[in-house]
């Protein structure tokens, strides 16, 4: 994952004691979720914010990058690129965590759509848990063919989650944040959660600012006045 374009926001304070990851969507890139940096930046002063690019482009959005392929045609594809893309993903985590000299406990993933799915992923699977794990419009990816128990199985730690979904999603309906979860519950890793009604598949204000306060609170800073 190539790592000298990628957009980046410093730390108001001048001091990273906090890397927020904001991993984007199919079809998009690192610059289109930059912005909840900005707009999270007077709240978490301390924060570096980074948002990576995919590692592969996407086909029918030229300008775009994917994690991995999607036809959703096959339900086992999710659980393949999850898997395909998860190690890149989880090296430039800890390359990232390196370079601003921050222990894994300091780190928060929050992911929109597709970017969602390997927040979760790869967060649940880290050896020391991430301070918190932001999921937008996305999809906890079990094992093809099993339930809760396998990822019970595979979970190394157990961060703070929280899920956003829009009720009016038609990209990745509605139906899948209830699974995901219930999926977490049943796995013993119950998660925080809000549905934002009337919104379609895309961060709307009030969920914007409920990932921030997730944010502040999982790192223990005081809430904004």
């Amino acid at each position: 994952m190539a790592v000298a374009d990628i957009p980046r926001l410093a730390p108001l304070s001048g001091q990273a004691r906090q890397l927020v990851v904001l991993l984007h969507g199919l079809g998009a890139d690192g610059h289109d979720l930059i912005e909840l940096g900005h707009q999270w930046q007077p709240w978490l002063p301390d924060a570096a914010f980074i948002a990576p690019h995919a590692p592969d482009p996407c086909e029918g959005a030229p300008m775009g990058r994917q994690w991995f392929p999607l036809t959703l045609r096959d339900p086992a594809e999710f659980w393949r690129g999850v898997t395909y893309a998860g190690p890149g993903l989880e090296a430039f985590l800890d390359a990232e965590l390196a370079r601003y000299g921050l222990p894994a406990s300091k780190l928060a993933l929050v992911g929109f759509s597709q970017g969602a799915m390997m927040a979760l992923h790869v967060g649940l699977r880290r050896p020391t848990a991430p301070a918190a794990i932001v999921g937008y419009s996305g999809l906890l990816v079990l094992e093809s063919g099993k339930g809760p128990e396998s990822l019970k199985s595979a979970l190394r730690s157990k961060p703070p989650v929280l899920l956003i979904h829009g009720d009016q999603d038609d990209v990745v309906p509605v139906e899948m944040f209830f699974f995901s979860k219930e999926m977490l519950a049943a796995a013993e890793l119950p998660c925080q959660w809000h549905l934002s009604r009337g919104v379609s598949h895309t961060i709307d204000e009030e969920a914007l600012r409920h990932g921030g306060l997730f944010l502040i609170q999982a790192f223990g800073l005081p809430y904004p006045r």
